[in-house]
């Protein structure tokens, strides 16, 4: 049995996932774990850290436009 909720709780619930998503890469992106990807080693020509910022970057808006039209 599903139960209806009102858009009030919809919204809050969106705020939430969105404030964990936020909370979440701020702690990716704090320095303990930059200084862990941090190598001087390349992947395909590219250097690690640089390939760690752009794929997190690329999580950070794949997720949040994801969580953003589940809502709607």
């Amino acid at each position: 049995m599903k139960q209806e909720m009102n858009p009030e709780g919809n919204a809050l619930r969106q705020g939430q996932r969105l404030l964990f998503v936020a909370v979440l890469f701020a702690v990716l992106l704090n320095y303990p774990l930059l200084a862990a990807v941090d190598r001087p080693t390349r992947v395909a020509g590219v250097p690690v850290l640089y390939l760690y910022l752009l794929l997190l970057w690329l999580a950070l808006i794949l997720l949040t436009a994801w969580l953003v039209r589940k809502a709607t």
